[in-house]
Protein backbone atom coordinates (compact mmCIF):
# COMPACT_ATOMS: atom_id res chain seq x y z
CA UNK A 1 0.00 0.00 0.00
CA UNK A 2 1.21 3.40 -0.57
CA UNK A 3 1.70 6.05 1.37
CA UNK A 4 -0.54 8.31 -0.27
CA UNK A 5 -1.55 11.15 2.05
CA UNK A 6 -5.06 13.37 1.22
CA UNK A 7 -4.17 17.14 2.32
CA UNK A 8 -7.26 19.75 2.19
CA UNK A 9 -6.60 22.37 0.14
CA UNK A 10 -5.47 25.41 2.08
CA UNK A 11 -5.50 28.97 0.85
CA UNK A 12 -2.92 30.43 -0.53
CA UNK A 13 -3.44 34.06 1.09
CA UNK A 14 -5.95 35.35 3.72
CA UNK A 15 -8.97 37.29 2.54
CA UNK A 16 -9.40 39.38 5.57
CA UNK A 17 -12.41 41.00 3.79
CA UNK A 18 -14.21 37.80 4.05
CA UNK A 19 -13.26 36.88 7.87
CA UNK A 20 -16.75 37.40 9.75
CA UNK A 21 -15.81 38.12 13.67
CA UNK A 22 -18.13 38.00 16.09
CA UNK A 23 -19.21 40.94 18.11
CA UNK A 24 -17.36 40.39 21.62
CA UNK A 25 -14.21 40.20 18.87
CA UNK A 26 -15.00 43.65 17.16
CA UNK A 27 -15.51 45.26 20.80
CA UNK A 28 -11.89 43.74 21.42
CA UNK A 29 -10.42 45.32 18.54
CA UNK A 30 -12.32 48.37 18.90
CA UNK A 31 -10.75 48.79 22.85
CA UNK A 32 -7.04 48.39 21.50
CA UNK A 33 -8.00 50.97 18.58
CA UNK A 34 -9.24 53.27 20.80
CA UNK A 35 -6.66 52.60 23.41
CA UNK A 36 -3.88 53.54 21.26
CA UNK A 37 -6.18 56.50 19.66
CA UNK A 38 -6.70 57.96 23.48
CA UNK A 39 -2.64 57.46 23.73
CA UNK A 40 -2.07 59.28 19.97
CA UNK A 41 -4.11 62.09 20.97
CA UNK A 42 -3.54 62.91 24.32
CA UNK A 43 -0.52 65.81 23.85
CA UNK A 44 -3.45 67.48 21.72
CA UNK A 45 -5.71 66.88 24.47
CA UNK A 46 -3.40 68.52 26.83
CA UNK A 47 -2.55 71.38 24.77
CA UNK A 48 -6.25 72.06 24.83
CA UNK A 49 -6.33 71.59 28.72
CA UNK A 50 -3.40 74.01 29.36
CA UNK A 51 -4.91 76.39 26.27
CA UNK A 52 -8.15 76.50 28.51
CA UNK A 53 -6.52 77.22 32.08
CA UNK A 54 -4.02 79.77 31.17
CA UNK A 55 -4.59 83.80 30.53
CA UNK A 56 -7.64 85.37 28.33
CA UNK A 57 -5.76 85.12 25.75
CA UNK A 58 -5.37 81.23 25.60
CA UNK A 59 -8.56 81.12 26.51
CA UNK A 60 -9.70 82.27 23.33
CA UNK A 61 -6.48 80.25 21.35
CA UNK A 62 -8.56 77.52 22.75
CA UNK A 63 -12.21 78.94 21.88
CA UNK A 64 -10.91 79.54 18.30
CA UNK A 65 -9.57 76.06 17.63
CA UNK A 66 -12.57 74.01 19.47
CA UNK A 67 -15.10 76.04 17.20
CA UNK A 68 -13.59 74.60 14.20
CA UNK A 69 -16.10 71.39 12.78
CA UNK A 70 -13.34 69.03 12.13
CA UNK A 71 -12.03 69.75 15.47
CA UNK A 72 -15.19 69.33 16.79
CA UNK A 73 -15.66 66.22 15.18
CA UNK A 74 -12.65 64.86 16.25
CA UNK A 75 -13.39 65.71 19.68
CA UNK A 76 -16.59 63.42 19.52
CA UNK A 77 -14.64 60.61 18.37
CA UNK A 78 -12.32 61.09 20.80
CA UNK A 79 -15.44 61.13 23.95
CA UNK A 80 -16.34 58.09 21.88
CA UNK A 81 -13.22 56.18 22.00
CA UNK A 82 -12.90 57.49 25.74
CA UNK A 83 -16.50 56.02 26.31
CA UNK A 84 -16.24 52.88 24.78
CA UNK A 85 -12.90 52.20 25.89
CA UNK A 86 -14.23 52.52 29.64
CA UNK A 87 -16.79 50.32 29.20
CA UNK A 88 -15.33 47.51 27.46
CA UNK A 89 -12.98 47.54 30.11
CA UNK A 90 -15.46 46.85 32.37
CA UNK A 91 -16.50 44.62 30.35
CA UNK A 92 -13.04 42.68 30.62
CA UNK A 93 -12.28 43.39 34.27
CA UNK A 94 -15.74 40.88 34.53
CA UNK A 95 -14.91 38.34 32.30
CA UNK A 96 -11.65 38.27 33.80
CA UNK A 97 -13.30 37.42 37.24
CA UNK A 98 -15.34 34.47 34.77
CA UNK A 99 -18.72 36.56 35.08
CA UNK A 100 -20.44 36.24 31.71
CA UNK A 101 -18.06 34.52 29.68
CA UNK A 102 -20.54 31.88 28.52
CA UNK A 103 -21.69 32.61 24.81
CA UNK A 104 -24.93 34.25 25.26
CA UNK A 105 -23.76 36.46 28.11
CA UNK A 106 -20.69 37.37 26.61
CA UNK A 107 -22.64 38.61 23.22
CA UNK A 108 -25.18 40.34 25.18
CA UNK A 109 -22.79 42.65 27.06
CA UNK A 110 -20.78 43.11 24.25
CA UNK A 111 -23.22 44.50 22.39
CA UNK A 112 -24.45 46.50 25.71
CA UNK A 113 -20.99 47.97 25.20
CA UNK A 114 -21.79 49.56 22.05
CA UNK A 115 -25.29 50.30 23.13
CA UNK A 116 -24.02 52.16 26.64
CA UNK A 117 -20.86 53.80 24.51
CA UNK A 118 -22.67 55.08 21.83
CA UNK A 119 -25.64 56.82 23.90
CA UNK A 120 -23.65 58.11 26.18
CA UNK A 121 -21.26 59.93 23.49
CA UNK A 122 -24.80 61.09 22.21
CA UNK A 123 -25.98 62.42 25.15
CA UNK A 124 -22.67 64.32 26.49
CA UNK A 125 -21.61 65.22 22.65
CA UNK A 126 -25.10 66.99 21.94
CA UNK A 127 -24.60 68.85 25.53
CA UNK A 128 -21.04 70.07 24.75
CA UNK A 129 -21.88 70.86 20.74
Amino acid sequence: MSDVTVRKQRPKYLALNEIRLPLPGIVSIFHRISGAGLFLLLPFLLYLFDRSLGSPETFATFSAVVDNFLVKLLLLGLLWAYLHHFCAGIRFLLLDLHIGGDLQPARQSARLVFIVSLVLTVLIGVKLW
